[in-house]
């Protein structure tokens, strides 16, 4: 058996994605979702949530690039370039990560069980140093556990991009700092498959692929998003995720999903 956690990013984005985050928590198909508490839906989506946990995980999904279309928020181009430029400081982006915590502490009334970044931010320089002290201050010696974004394996693909842009010193500093992580990254692709059979050729590849422990994110939606770069692919990962193929395919490969609790303490290096 290999044991992976299934994280479905975005809830609170657009009640379609709340819809199929629900109904796939219910059918046991996802480990976990990571909410974005700067939605003006949030404290309506929050309420979604406590029915089910705890077998569901439920994380923050950091944002500085999504705006709602509600605020002009910067674009990930903008944030890479501020975050390489040394403009990210911790000093500017830890208020910014204790506002989006308290909002999730206030909704569901405990701490996140995991922090994630939306557009994987939360791996950049001045983020992820800000990350690990709010995770030192707010938390102490019982902190939630930290995605990580180092690929299953490398190659010439956008998942070797995302490891070049900060997932090998994000996983250094999460060892160094002693932060439970998993050990591998699954889930990049460039959100191009057009059928569910399109994109569960991808999924038999990741779960063929992963190791034990690894995390691999989704990005379901029940119905396509208006106006979201990836709106109609959400709907497509849906499809294929809430399928009898899906389920024939865990089986098939001895898949079982787990939650990021099942994670060892990682010793400081």
């Amino acid at each position: 058996m290999k044991h992976i956690t299934l994280c479905a990013d975005d809830f609170a984005l657009h009640p379609a994605v709340d819809t199929a985050v629900v109904a796939l928590a219910q059918r046991g198909r996802l480990s976990a979702t990571s909410c974005m508490t700067t939605s003006p839906r949030w404290p309506e989506a929050a309420q979604l949530l406590p029915p089910l946990r705890p077998a569901l995980q439920v994380g923050l999904h950091f944002n500085l690039t999504e705006g709602h279309g509600c605020t002009a928020a910067p674009s990930l181009v903008q944030v890479l370039a501020r975050a390489y430029g040394g403009q990210l400081r911790p000093a500017l982006i830890a208020p910014i990560l204790h506002s989006q915590l308290d909002a999730f502490e206030q909704h569901l009334g405990t701490a996140p069980d995991f922090i994630d970044g939306h557009q994987h931010v939360h791996q950049l320089p001045g983020v992820r140093t800000a990350l690990l002290q709010v995770l030192h201050a707010r938390y102490g010696s019982h902190q939630p556990w930290v995605r990580s974004t180092l690929p299953v394996r490398l190659g010439p693909d956008k998942a070797t991009v995302l490891a070049v842009l900060g997932g090998w010193s994000l996983r250094r500093h999460l060892v160094r700092a002693g932060v439970r992580h998993h050990p591998a990254f699954a889930g990049v692709y460039g959100f191009d498959a057009t059928t569910p059979a399109a994109y569960g050729a991808h999924m038999v590849q990741w779960l063929a692929q992963a190791t034990e422990g690894t995390l691999l994110m989704c990005h379901p939606a029940s119905t396509p998003v208006p106006g979201d770069a990836i709106g109609s692919q959400r709907a497509v990962e849906y499809a294929y995720l809430a399928s009898p193929e899906f389920a024939a395919l865990l089986q098939r490969l001895g898949v079982v999903l787990v939650q990021g609790e099942s994670l060892p303490q990682t010793p400081k290096s």
